[in-house]
């Protein structure tokens, strides 16, 4: 499983960031070179979240318990 962590920023206070685990089942099927172009789904998962920016994001290869392979 391909997890997609965003650094994600408050509009109202640009300073106050914060990383956040963007996978769902959207991401179910997604690949690692998908997720280092910006995996279209990010923009998708945005759009429900309008009170924030995204600054950044990386892929992390891991199981849906949090620990790696």
């Amino acid at each position: 499983m391909i997890k997609v962590i965003a650094v994600l920023c408050s509009l109202s206070s640009p300073a106050n960031c914060h990383e956040q685990i963007v996978t769902t089942s959207d991401f179910a099927e997604i690949s690692m070179q998908s997720c280092l172009m910006g995996a279209p789904q990010l923009a998708e998962w945005m759009k429900q979240h309008p009170a924030d920016r995204l600054a950044a994001w990386r892929c992390v290869i891991g199981k849906p318990d949090g620990r790696g392979v």
